[in-house]
């Protein structure tokens, strides 16, 4: 499996210490970083994948942080804090950063977001004028619209976001836990079989046998997979 390699700039000892040992189980190297300014430093000069970085550092800001990153650095930033204010979220936005999320956060909703802005789309074409297109289905994100062909497929609300939960996380296995999360803020609690209702109803406008999918499968016992 490919790995990505994350730094973390996170002065909570502890909290910095769950959250590698969280990542590493899954497609990450891991890298904890205390100080703004030792983290400027090694940024730049390891280049990794992803930086979390929080916002509340005892040297420099995570704000200053990413300003003296932003010129020499390629991969994204997602700024982590436990500021729930909106400016601070629209300003690390404007200032170019890739997502802003407020602590606390559940691991696997942020290995969820990590990964969203990691994905490697797998034979998914993404145009200003289409939006998403594979095989002959569009999906329209501005009109939250359907198309197959020239057809405009009927979608209730939930099935269309969980097909572009998985459309946009194409190539990777998406368990009921993060779509439960992703989607509307909750556990799976196990027994809901809500989500395996909605994926039969997508496969059956999308797929051309829906006995047999090839767009989206079913992994078992983890979860499901849109291969396109």
């Amino acid at each position: 499996m490919e790995k990505y390699n994350l730094i973390i700039v996170e002065d909570d000892a502890e909290l910095a210490s769950l959250t590698q040992s969280f990542f590493q189980q899954f497609e990450f190297n891991c890298t904890v970083i205390s100080e703004g300014q030792t983290a400027v430093e090694q940024i730049i000069a390891e280049q990794p994948d992803l930086v979390l970085l929080d916002l509340m550092l005892p040297d420099i800001d995570g704000m200053q942080v990413f300003q003296q990153i932003k010129p020499a650095y390629t991969g994204k930033v997602a700024m982590l804090t436990a500021r729930g204010d909106t400016i601070d979220q629209v300003l690390g936005l404007e200032f170019g950063a890739d997502d802003y999320i407020s602590k606390p956060i559940e691991p696997r909703l942020l290995l969820a977001k990590c990964r969203a802005l990691l994905r490697r789309e797998v034979g998914v074409e993404v145009t200003k004028e289409q939006g998403i297109s594979f095989n002959d289905i569009t999906i329209n994100k501005h009109k939250r619209e359907v198309k197959k062909g020239n057809c405009v497929l009927e979608f209730a609300a939930p099935e269309y976001d969980l097909l572009l939960l998985l459309v946009e996380h194409s190539g990777e296995v998406i368990t009921r836990d993060t779509i439960f999360k992703t989607l509307w803020g909750i556990d799976y609690d196990g027994q809901n079989r809500q989500v395996d209702i909605y994926i039969s109803s997508i496969r059956s406008k999308l797929e051309s046998d829906p006995n047999q999918p090839s767009i989206i499968k079913t992994v078992r016992s983890k979860g499901y997979l849109f291969t396109g």
